[in-house]
């Protein structure tokens, strides 16, 4: 129990203290995660919305795929990430293997069907009276879509909190197309897999801390959302 509890003041020295380390690992872990989600919204969303209102020839099938993905462990997106940035792959001659990212890439991949699945969902249940209105209306099926998008626009933004609350937080995409080097591809959860392993418990505490507290806000912030989407 001492141990605990000296690892746990440790851990809270380093978050008020300011430990560069620390804060430096902190910061990967925000700017990777955010530009994944830079690439994963604009590509995901689109796609979700054509999923809904499409109607072409192996849609189901698509939907189908998709939210079978999204329970891929990130460990074999890590590993199929990894084997397209080798040097044997498709993409070697980038050399884009253990840097910054390839880590924004393997996260935008992973964050992708869970955004297209919760999107696509959400845009399902949509009323489908708005969509109708808007053509009667006049409206171009561009800025229809738009008025259905507006309609389920706290769900949509719940799927986006959903998708970058799995990203940030894990750890076999970071660790494999990483290489959890110090202070360049070293994020949240590669820093803990590392001190926990190596018996160094006050840092990696203080970064499950970060996480944990990153846990019950996006958790705060999706109940918000859900909820401000029943009363609209």
């Amino acid at each position: 129990m001492s141990d605990i509890y000296s690892a746990s003041i440790g851990a809270f020295d380093l978050l008020v203290s300011g430990d560069a380390e620390l804060w430096t690992i902190i910061g990967i872990s925000f700017s990777v995660s955010l530009r994944a989600m830079l690439i994963a919204v604009p590509i995901g969303l689109p796609i979700a919305l054509l999923l809904a209102f499409g109607r072409f020839p192996g849609r189901r099938i698509l939907v189908t795929t998709f939210n079978s993905l999204m329970a891929v462990p990130a460990v074999v997106v890590g590993l199929t990430v990894y084997l397209m940035l080798s040097r044997a792959g498709p993409f070697g001659d980038l050399k884009l293997l253990f840097t910054q990212t390839a880590m924004v890439i393997g996260q935008a991949v992973l964050a992708l069907p869970l955004l297209i699945a919760m999107a696509h969902a959400a845009l399902q249940s949509a009323d489908l009276r708005a969509w109708e209105t808007a053509l009667t209306l006049g409206a171009s099926r561009p800025r229809a879509l738009l008025t259905v998008m507006h309609e389920v626009r706290f769900a949509l933004v719940a799927s986006i909190i959903a998708a970058f609350g799995r990203i940030i937080a894990e750890v076999g995409v970071s660790m494999m197309v990483g290489g959890n080097i110090l202070n360049y591809t070293r994020n949240i959860p590669t820093a803990i897999a590392l001190e926990t392993s190596k018996g160094e418990f006050a840092q990696g505490i203080a970064l499950g801390a970060v996480l944990l507290f990153l846990a019950l806000l996006l958790n705060f912030f999706l109940n918000l959302f859900q909820g401000r989407g029943e009363l609209a």
